[in-house]
């Protein structure tokens, strides 16, 4: 009886944090939001839609592939569905607690190949190391392509910034309190790594775990294989978003310029905030404004390119809890059946 409820809770519980997330993400949105996400499925040509979404499933794929290449270094030769599997379950538990997706990942890992934790997650923070480079490359080329845009670019932000309302002298004063927390936490880590030989051992291990992980980046025998897959996964995230441009015909004629400092705009915004929630579209929306025809009686963005804003959002997040969940849900069921 107890092992049943056990297997039951383990594909329930994956097909519940699904079902919460999209209402989750549904509830977030006000009804001005709500408006404006319909207005863009309803004008929206879905069959780019749907290209767009197995070109940015590709890049997970590809994603899979290659970190297989930097754990064979280390002595592991994991199969590709269970690095699947874990590389999308991750992405899945990141729209649920932010973060945890790439502990969980090394987790997985750890249950279907038994590569030991830290070294599974000094592969993931290699790997993440490497594309915070892509993306940096990715801006770097974005800036050189429209240098004479950066004054216009620095001012639509700063309007942008006041029309969301002034920060107020009046306001709660946060500077300090962020500060102050930022200096607790570090005081008490210090207590916590003083006092405890088992969580310092452990931090060593981490950190060891992660110089074997950046390590077998270079010691991979498959390099070129390595840096084809880590072109693949960037090239298909801008194709994607290149893709989703076509789904209006409002910004089908959007330059390539264009596209990539949308990009640039879209990444920050997913870093600022859970799930790029409202931040996405927006930050989106705000830069790519300024390669279209000015809006009908003024104001800084366009409302087609906020509804593509909002389409690329909703493809990518409506992704990541489809497959994400499935991949979760098929690891349960794994588990549940192992003896």
């Amino acid at each position: 009886m107890k092992k049943a409820l056990i297997n039951i809770l383990k594909v329930g519980l994956p097909m519940a944090i699904g079902v919460w997330l999209v209402f989750y993400f549904y509830d977030a949105l006000d009804e001005d939001q709500r408006t404006e996400l319909f207005a863009a499925f309803r004008q929206a040509d879905l069959r780019w839609l749907a290209v767009a979404t197995v070109v940015g499933w590709l890049s997970h794929v590809s994603r899979s592939w290659r970190w297989r290449y930097i754990l064979q270094p280390l002595g592991y030769r994991p199969g590709f569905w269970n690095c699947y599997h874990a590389v999308m379950a991750g992405y899945f538990l990141n729209l649920f607690i932010p973060r945890a997706g790439e502990a969980s990942r090394a987790i997985s890992i750890y249950r279907t190949e038994k590569v030991p934790f830290e070294k599974g997650f000094g592969t993931i923070m290699a790997e993440r190391a490497v594309d915070m480079l892509m993306l940096l490359g990715i801006a770097a080329v974005t800036l050189l392509l429209q240098w004479d845009k950066l004054g216009l670019f620095r001012s639509r932000i700063e309007a942008f910034r006041a029309s969301q309302g002034p920060a107020g002298e009046q306001g709660f004063a946060w500077g300090p309190w962020v500060i102050a927390l930022m200096v607790a936490g570090l005081l008490a880590g210090a207590y916590l790594l003083a006092t405890r030989p088992a969580l310092r051992d452990k931090l060593h291990e981490l950190a060891r775990g992660f110089g074997q992980g950046l390590r077998s980046v270079f010691r991979t025998r498959n390099k070129s294989g390595f840096i084809l897959h880590t072109f693949l996964i960037w090239g298909a995230y801008v194709g994607m978003f290149q893709l989703g441009f076509l789904a209006l015909p409002e910004t089908a004629d959007v330059p390539a310029a264009g596209v990539l400092a949308g990009f640039v705009a879209g990444a920050i915004g997913i870093v600022l905030v859970q799930g790029g929630i409202g931040v996405y579209p927006a930050f989106v929306a705000l830069i790519v404004s300024i390669y279209m025809i000015p809006p009908l009686g003024g104001g800084l963005i366009r409302p087609e390119a906020l509804a593509m804003g909002w389409l690329l959002w909703l493809v990518q997040t409506v992704m990541l809890i489809v497959l994400g969940g499935l991949s979760l849900l098929l690891l349960a069921l794994k588990r549940s059946a192992e003896p």
